[in-house]
């Protein structure tokens, strides 16, 4: 399991990239956004929030708020 903290400005994104054999989730503490994620509609979240990203998945977060989005990204193997 290994965790993070990302702070995107306003307009920018993460750029698509995969969980690989990970699970991830997204605790979202201030700031809004949308998460893209390959095979479902686009979710938009605002803060205080929480995104879940299945294995083997392609996704995105893009801050589409005025304020800075900060969010807490966590991922581990699936069982």
């Amino acid at each position: 399991m290994r965790s993070g903290f990302v702070r995107l400005e306003p307009g920018k994104s993460v750029g698509w990239h995969s969980t690989g054999q990970n699970e991830e989730s997204l605790v979202i503490l201030h700031g809004q956004g949308d998460a893209l994620i390959e095979g479902q509609p686009k979710r938009s979240f605002a803060a205080p929030g929480y995104v879940y990203i299945p294995t083997a998945t392609r996704h995105n977060v893009t801050n589409t708020g005025r304020e800075t989005l900060e969010y807490v990204f966590v991922v581990a193997p699936a069982q």
